[in-house]
């Protein structure tokens, strides 16, 4: 058994209540390592094709990394998959916090659970003992009280738990599941995959340490973290910067702040939502993930006889990406109001992106008389009205009166709108745009059109001018202190190309070993690291074979669930050019992204026109022996 491994997957069937544990060989952890190639892979061998996501047959899978448990700065996150009820595609998110590291220490690397509950169900693990206890009495409470009453049953208040809220039991086909109350797996609805098999929550606790083949390698890999993230990271470091909210300032400096569901070219005052007023008003202490010293998490109060204008400090605070979805993508200048949203989000368990996205286009619907309040019971949908988009958030979590349209998504409001409301879809395989702008960021725009779960704010590899051995952010930060205009597909070329490949590689390997794409690690700091773990010597070529891996694995999911090359695109309205703004004229080139999209199959050795794995792709990652299994 290699390190970081405790060679053990717990299988729970809750309809029949039976549950098994399988002991895969080493050759399973040392090539899939965890995250979403676990999940790809489980999809495969277990989940018969064109399962309807809302099956009692469908999968739902918490998969930790080979590195949780290991105490690496970083590596506090988890990945939660299965077939997604928004998609249709594979669906793989990933969340921070704490329970990735305790499920760990219960003495299991991962958790597949399938069948469906006849009642309310919420599942109980500790130190390798596993209970499905009555979740009744939970069904309906929102994130915060559920999971005080579930660490009360207990009588710990150290139980760590996964759970939905509201939106979840209520199949709202974005919901999250939440962990800590804060920390949200949002993307692809795997809160409504949950929901569907009555599992409210899974509360663990554990003290079994997970066995490191090589501490001396993970302490080095540490320490240079512990001596360079306050300069590295300084983004983020306590006392230092104020986290991902303080880059809203810096993409409406380039005209790159999504504004009213990216339809305009400047928001006129991101002042009124910046990470710096946030905290002046709002902020009452820092908060981190497991085993982290950056303490990139805001927590924040606010006191108000108005419900809708008070903030409880048990829901955390806004990220990047909530602020850009209910703030400038709805055209709302309200900071409480956009951090109200937030909080509600994380309350009912919402992704954040995707319900801004859904009121957002709601409301361009409306301006347009697309739909009307005879539509929306009786809601005016305006750009700015925070009031409105505060009401829509708990609407949708509920799926009360024209929640339970917006409760749908996107792409399926937009069929039931209508054609008229076509060009203001932005969806890629059906999942929400995220808050960065593709005009700007045109590699990662051409990562969102390949993503395999639609897409994916975790791609953040727009700055390939600026690429080397690191981390994504450190590139990001390059990019914006040198004040760099638009990298255009159409200057990727070879080289950049395989730049452009290799960082794909690399997200997706975090996004399997599992650690926080954040971070100011390089390659090899990371092959350091997971050699260290495991015991097995890891190369930097290595570790980015995991990542082609999981891409590979998720790609065949897709192709089977009847997903194609053509699915891999980006909606109209983001690649033509704005007239004002910082970005005038810019645009992304059709011939040059299809170019470049081509250019990326090749390099991932898949047929260039379909995008099939080749016999060469599987047998060069070593995906043959595990596939003659599938």
């Amino acid at each position: 058994m290699i390190g970081g491994t405790h060679g053990k997957i717990l299988h729970v069937n809750l309809t029949t209540g039976q549950t098994h544990i399988e002991q895969p060989g080493d050759d399973f952890y040392r090539l899939l390592v965890g995250g979403r190639a676990v999940i790809a892979y489980f999809l495969l061998r277990d989940l018969p094709p064109h399962t309807d996501p809302f099956s009692p047959d469908n999968l739902l899978i918490f998969a930790p990394g080979i590195m949780q448990g290991s105490n690496l700065p970083g590596a506090g996150r988890h990945g939660v998959g299965g077939k997604s009820p928004l998609t249709g595609a594979i669906g793989s998110a990933e969340a921070g916090g704490w329970w990735g590291h305790e499920f760990k220490r219960t003495g299991f690397d991962a958790l597949v659970i399938r069948g469906r509950a006849e009642k309310p169900v919420y599942l109980w693990i500790k130190d390798g003992a596993v209970e499905i206890r009555p979740a009744e009495h939970l069904w309906g409470l929102l994130t915060a009280p559920a999971q005080k009453a579930i660490q009360s049953e207990l009588g710990d208040k150290r139980i760590r738990v996964a759970q939905i809220g509201p939106a979840g039991e209520n199949r709202v086909l974005y919901s999250a599941v939440m962990h800590d109350i804060n920390r949200a797996a949002g993307r692809n609805g795997m809160g409504a995959l949950m929901g569907s098999k009555n599992l409210k929550a899974v509360a663990v606790r554990g003290t079994i340490n997970v066995p490191v083949a090589g501490r001396k390698q993970v302490t080095e890999v540490a320490r240079w973290l512990g001596a360079n993230y306050k300069e590295l990271a300084a983004w983020a470091a306590a006392g230092i910067g104020r986290g991902t909210q303080d880059s809203l300032m810096n993409w409406a400096y380039f005209g790159a702040l999504p504004t009213h569901n990216f339809g305009e070219p400047v928001f006129e005052h991101p002042e009124l939502l910046s990470g710096e007023r946030n905290y002046a008003m709002f902020l009452k202490e820092r908060d981190t993930c497991q085993a982290c010293p950056i303490t990139c998490k805001q927590v924040f109060e606010h006191e108000d006889d108005n419900p809708y204008r008070k903030l409880d400090p048990a829901y955390g605070g806004a990220e990047y990406e909530a602020l850009a979805a209910f703030g400038p993508s709805c055209g709302v200048e309200d900071n409480l109001a956009v951090l109200k949203a937030n909080e509600l989000a994380n309350a009912y368990g919402l992704d954040a992106i995707s319900t801004g996205a859904a009121i957002a286009f709601a409301i361009e619907c409306f301006e347009n008389e697309i739909i009307t309040v005879a539509d929306t019971g009786g809601l005016a949908y305006r750009w700015g009205d925070g009031e409105v988009v505060v009401r829509s958030v708990e609407l949708i979590g509920r799926r009360e009166g024209f929640g339970a349209v917006l409760a749908e998504g996107v792409a399926r409001m937009s069929k039931r709108f209508g054609p008229e409301s076509e060009p203001f879809n932005l969806t890629i395989k059906g999942q929400e745009l995220p808050m960065h702008e593709p005009r700007l960021k045109q590699a990662m725009g051409l990562g969102y059109a390949v993503a395999p779960v639609g897409a994916d704010h975790m791609m953040n590899i727009h700055d390939t001018d600026f690429a080397s051995e690191g981390g994504g952010l450190k590139r990001v930060n390059a990019a914006l202190s040198k004040k760099v205009g638009p990298l255009a597909l159409q200057d990727l070329g070879e080289d950049k190309m395989q730049v452009f490949y290799t960082d794909v590689n690399w997200m997706h390997f975090q996004d399997c070993a599992i650690n926080c794409h954040f971070y100011p690690y390089e390659y090899g700091h990371m092959a350091e690291a997971i050699s260290g773990v495991t015991g097995v010597p890891y190369t930097i070529h290595d570790i980015l074979a995991v990542g082609a891996r999981a891409q590979t694995l998720s790609r065949l999911f897709n192709l089977r669930e009847g997903f194609t090359a053509d699915d891999d695109k980006l909606p109209r309205r983001v690649m033509r050019a704005f007239k004002e703004g910082p970005l005038a004229g810019v645009e992304i080139n059709e011939e040059s992204f299809n170019w470049a999209k081509r250019r990326y199959y090749e390099l991932m050795k898949w047929h260039p026109d379909t995008a099939e794995p080749s016999a060469e792709c599987l047998r060069e990652l070593g995906l043959e022996g595990l596939l003659a299994e599938i």
